[in-house]
């Protein structure tokens, strides 16, 4: 017994929520917001195939309070996730689970009660779908190392992260900080939901217990950084943002062994079960020219105009691609539609890409993906009047932009240090 609350009174001193939390995830107002985020995602319905409209035909508020009292009386149980499976390179494919409304409403009330306790205890080189925290950020603090001569890259790629996630190992981490046996039953029944591994790709509170899972590897980083601290600079840093993570070294010979670091972090993945793709991570040097790869986008170290070690950051070529067979697919699928309905539905698929690559040197890419939009939709045109070529005089650029609304904003946007 006494061993027990010993225990417990240790757990509130380290900083964990006091007991109770449970009955906060069961609010009205929780859930509500709970829902309101969910709605706002607008995601495809789970397995049991109810979708918002159905819901709220229904009537919302008795939705929620049938949530609210299986939760309240413990009689609540998530259904299995929906899978999907969205296809990647070289013939293979990434496999989401799809929870259903009912179960990403009680899922994003939990997360709304635990993010603000372990994101007081999350490093500052972790990114991934934290509060106030963007991947133009990330991108930004690996161009600044770059910049600061930190030029040799350690390019980690975790193998199927979000499958081989341990769940007694997570549950171990979240008890660290959560005193409330309720609240952790809860998680437990969501992992469970899932299989006997992993948190899937698709699921509300996945990215915060991908992070806290995490967050040992964030704090060996951080450690070793501040080790070589002198003054405001470093002779490391690094980044991560999910299971995306890459660390910059001191390009001095004077700091060779903090590449050493390599090792230590296999070690930190070892003991939670996570699997290092050997294949597709290296050690890269950029004084000898080589790139590497962090967000979506190739970074390489040049020569700015005033003879200065710059970085240039693109667009990689495997987005760009990935981009273009996706508009493909809408002309195709809308090849006997009027041109208007094709660039309605192109337009917010070009708008999301160019948004998030409208940072560093993406010019030249962006060019090309507006010329290669333009000649697309003047063959769409010229082919719903059974003529063949691009319509050049037929129709101007600007009637192209101004008349049919075609997206034109290609504009690079510096996300300054």
């Amino acid at each position: 017994m006494r061993g027990g609350r010993f225990t417990s009174r240790r757990r509130l001193k380290r900083g964990g929520g006091s007991p109770g939390l449970y009955v906060h995830i069961s609010k009205m107002e929780i859930l509500q917001e709970a829902y309101r985020m969910a709605k706002r995602n607008n995601g495809a319905p789970g397995i049991d195939g109810v979708t918002f409209e159905a819901i709220e035909e229904a009537g919302l508020e008795a939705f929620l309070k049938q949530i609210q009292c299986e939760l309240v009386l413990g009689t609540y149980y998530p259904m299995r996730n929906r899978k999907k499976e969205i296809p990647k390179e070289g013939g293979k494919v990434r496999v989401l689970g799809i929870p259903s409304i009912r179960d990403r409403i009680v899922q994003g009330a939990l997360k709304l009660i635990l993010e603000p306790i372990f994101e007081a205890d999350f490093q500052d080189g972790s990114y991934g779908y934290r509060p106030n925290r963007q991947a133009h950020a990330a991108v930004n603090r690996v161009a600044t190392a770059v910049v600061q001569n930190k030029t040799r890259i350690i390019d980690i790629d975790l193998k199927a992260y979000f499958d081989n996630v341990r769940h007694h190992i997570l549950l171990k981490k979240v008890a660290e900080r959560v005193n409330d046996d309720k609240v952790m039953r809860l998680l437990k029944l969501i992992l469970k939901a899932s299989g006997k591994r992993g948190v899937p790709q698709g699921g509300v509170v996945s990215p915060l217990l991908a992070n806290i899972y995490l967050n040992e590897v964030d704090k060996m980083l951080e450690r070793t950084k501040e080790a070589t601290r002198k003054g405001k600079y470093v002779h490391l840093e690094y980044a991560r943002f999910a299971d995306d993570l890459v660390i910059l070294v001191d390009g001095f010979r004077k700091w060779d062994g903090l590449v050493g670091v390599y090792q230590r972090l296999l070690q930190e993945l070892e003991e939670l079960g996570v699997q290092v793709n050997r294949e597709k991570s290296r050690l890269v040097d950029l004084t000898r020219d080589d790139t590497f790869s962090f967000l979506g986008f190739d970074f390489r170290r040049i020569r700015t105009r005033r003879g200065k070690w710059g970085v240039h950051i693109t667009p990689r070529m495997k987005a760009r691609t990935a981009l273009l067979r996706k508009l493909k697919e809408v002309f195709r699928g809308y090849n006997s539609q009027p041109v208007d309905r094709v660039v309605f539905l192109i337009n917010p698929i070009l708008r999301g890409w160019v948004n998030y690559f409208r940072i560093g040197h993406s010019s030249r890419c962006f060019g090309y993906v507006k010329d290669w939009v333009e000649k697309k939709t003047r063959r769409h045109l010229m082919r719903a009047r059974k003529l063949r070529g691009f319509g050049w005089t037929r129709w101007s650029r600007v009637w192209l932009y101004e008349t049919l609304g075609l997206y034109d904003d290609y504009r690079v946007r510096y996300y300054g240090t």
